[in-house]
């Protein structure tokens, strides 16, 4: 694996300005944040799937269903990925990579036991078509982000105060249930995920020069990378499906 100075690559975007060719170092370090991020989104949908089977059969909700669905551990489902994540972001500094990749596995199956509902409200058929449109965007999206010579750092900023509009939206829509806000919402938030995607990856590759060479160091980041491209591919699909689902 290359070498690199510190002081001449950890800013973000000075991977694209700096020119320097993309070394075999850096192609294995962004294949083992893609195959993280797959694999996670794997373990998500292998959970959502699961746990439906086993809370509905015959169009009902079984005794399993109607206590994960019609009683307050619903929101303990619902929150258990922001605590988790909340957690990964206090102790990061603290964690070894075998326990940050640990707490990713647990993250994706939480995402997956959150999102399980949405498994009773569209059809299989439109569940599939929306993952596979998600995954070419987010293919494109992220070559995008990886390819580009322009330094989208920039785009930060914008995003971040986005993503806290749509969240605070987010809870409003909770108490007024406005389909015209609804609708605004999804919008915005697919756009938001769109351009984290680019961003994300282009940071990812960044971040690639700073901890080169440093074993623990880069090994914890490729998976805090993958956790990243893991939930813009999420909130992609989720808004997608808005539009693209269809109700069962």
């Amino acid at each position: 694996m290359a070498q690199f100075d510190n002081n001449t690559y950890a800013r973000p975007g000075s991977a694209t300005r700096s020119g320097v060719a993309v070394d075999q170092g850096l192609r294995s370090y962004m294949l083992g944040v893609y195959n993280y991020m797959s694999a996670g989104v794997a373990l998500t949908g292998l959970v959502a799937y699961g746990l439906n089977q086993a809370a509905v059969q015959n169009g009902k909700l079984t005794e399993l269903g109607q206590l994960l669905y019609r009683t307050p551990l619903q929101w303990v489902l619902i929150f258990a990925p922001l605590a988790i994540v909340l957690y990964l972001g206090v102790r990061s500094h603290r964690m070894s990579a075998a326990w940050t990749q640990g707490v990713f596995w647990l993250y994706a199956a939480a995402v997956g036991a959150s999102i399980s509902f949405i498994l009773m409200k569209y059809t299989g058929v439109s569940i599939a078509r929306t993952f596979f449109v998600t995954a070419g965007a987010f293919a494109g999206l992220s070559l995008f982000g990886y390819t580009t010579k322009r330094d989208i750092s920039g785009w930060g900023a914008f995003l971040w105060m986005g993503l806290i509009g749509i969240i605070l939206a987010s809870i409003v829509q909770l108490f007024v249930q406005s389909s015209a806000l609804h609708f605004a919402i999804s919008v915005i938030g697919l756009l938001i995920f769109a351009g984290f995607t680019a961003y994300d990856t282009q940071a990812i590759k960044d971040e690639y020069y700073s901890v080169a060479g440093r074993g623990e160091a880069l090994a914890k980041a490729s998976i805090f990378g993958a956790l990243m491209l893991y939930q813009d591919f999420v909130g992609i699909f989720m808004n997608l499906l808005q539009f693209m689902g269809d109700r069962d």
